[in-house]
This record gives structure tokens, sequence and C-alpha cells, in this order.
């Protein structure tokens, strides 16, 4: 169904707090928007593709130093055997958050799960815009890209002069650096969960049972994700067959 242009000025107005009025009635709507979004996002992801295989293609086939096709496909193999499931289960579990332009955005800057979603989904909250609508799309994408910057900046300036403070920092806050991604997660945990306490509980019961329990670390992330979203889904379902008797 096309999108009524009107109304994508409206949803791109309020995806910004203070500027209302300031986008004009000739603004591109919401479908062009996404059209583009798949056409620049495909263009620079498959550009930047290309440009990460410059160096190796570059080391072993004009240096001479190509490691031989059997260590490539043994190295290729371990790693895919641990992290394969998340190229299939993060895109299909972080797009209904991230959107189309957000989630070409948040896989071509990286680090999803630590900055990218939870930017997305602080940012939905602050301005109640629900994930999977128009409005929830816009602000992650804006999020996302806001992030994306900070990130770079502060990367640079990590990169120029990293080194020389992590020799002045203490030991006892290098070895507490250890607890930073696992404090991310716990924070977006917690803010689901702020609304919905059981799916918390769920989640936190799923990842305890994937690291304590006997499941294969190549499995882990697969049954944890597929476990909680099939007994949250159940809960609903049992929750609206209630209400209705």
């Amino acid at each position: 169904m096309p999108v009524n242009r009107e109304e994508s000025n409206i949803l791109l107005n309020e995806a910004i707090p203070g500027t209302q009025g300031i986008v004009p009635t000739s603004a591109m709507d919401f479908e062009t928007f996404q059209i583009k979004s798949h056409f620049w996002g495909r263009l620079t992801i498959w550009a930047v593709i290309a440009l990460t295989l410059i160096v190796p293609l570059y080391l072993s086939f004009v240096l001479g130093h190509h490691p031989g096709w059997g260590t490539i496909i043994s190295g290729f193999t371990a790693y895919a055997a641990i992290i394969m499931f998340v190229w299939v289960l993060e895109p299909i579990s972080y797009y209904p958050v991230l959107g189309v332009s957000g989630t070409y955005l948040a896989f071509l800057t990286g680090n999803i799960g630590n900055m990218c979603l939870p930017c997305a989904s602080v940012a939905q909250r602050v301005i109640n815009a629900e994930p999977g609508t128009k409005k929830g799309e816009i602000t992650a994408s804006l999020a996302i890209a806001t992030a994306s910057i900070v990130n770079a900046i502060v990367l640079i300036l990590a990169i120029l002069s990293g080194a020389y403070i992590l020799t002045i920092l203490p030991e006892s806050v290098i070895s507490s650096l250890n607890f930073v991604l696992p404090a991310i997660f716990g924070g977006v945990i917690a803010q689901f969960a702020i609304k919905k306490p059981l799916f918390g509980i769920v989640g936190i019961a799923f990842g305890l049972f994937v690291n304590l329990g006997p499941v294969p670390r190549a499995f882990q992330t697969f049954v944890c994700i597929l476990g909680t979203v099939i007994v949250c889904l159940l809960l609903e379902r049992i929750k609206k067959q209630e209400k209705i008797r």
C-alpha cells in the first residue's frame, strides 16, 4: 500500500524532538526512504566487503604470502562452527528493532549487540516509538548513525592514546573492563524486563542454562535465542487464551 507523503513527514517530525514543522511537504515519503536505504545499504556493504578482501588478496597473490587453502578452510570451518548461527539469527532477531535502514547501518558499522541495538532501543523508548513502526525505524537509524559517529571519534582517540592510557591505569581498573560487555547486555535485558518481567526471567534462565548446562558452545547462542523466543510466544499465547475465557 503506498505511504501517504504527509503522514511520512509527520513521522519524521515526531522522530526528532524539537523539529516539529521543520520537515517540508516536499520531503521524501517513507517508501522512497526505504528504497534508497536498500540501494545505498547494498552498495556500501558490498564496497566494504570488496575493500576487506583487498588486503588478504594482495598479501596472498601479489606478495606471495598465501598460507594455503587447507589452512584457510580449516580456520574458516572452526570459526563458522561457533558463529554460523549468528549469521542467520542476528539479522532476523535484530530487524524488528532496527528496521531496514537501521539494519544496513548496524551491520555496516558493527558492534550491533553492544552499541547499535542498545542505542536504537533506548532512543525508541525515550520518544515512545514502538519497534517495527515507521517512527521506530527512523529513530533507530538516527540513533545508530549518531552512535557510529561518536564511536568513530572515540576509536580514533583511543587508537592514538589508548596504549599510553592503559599503561597508567591501575590493574584493578583494567581487570574491571572485562565486565563492560555483560553490563551492557544486562542493561538491555533490564530495560525490556521492566515492561515484561516474566520475559526477562525467561531470558536469564536460558542464559544460565546454555552457559552452565551441557550445551555445546557452537549452539549456545542459537539455543538461548530460539528457546527464549519460543517460550515467550507460548506464554503470550496462554495469556491471550486466558483473557478470552
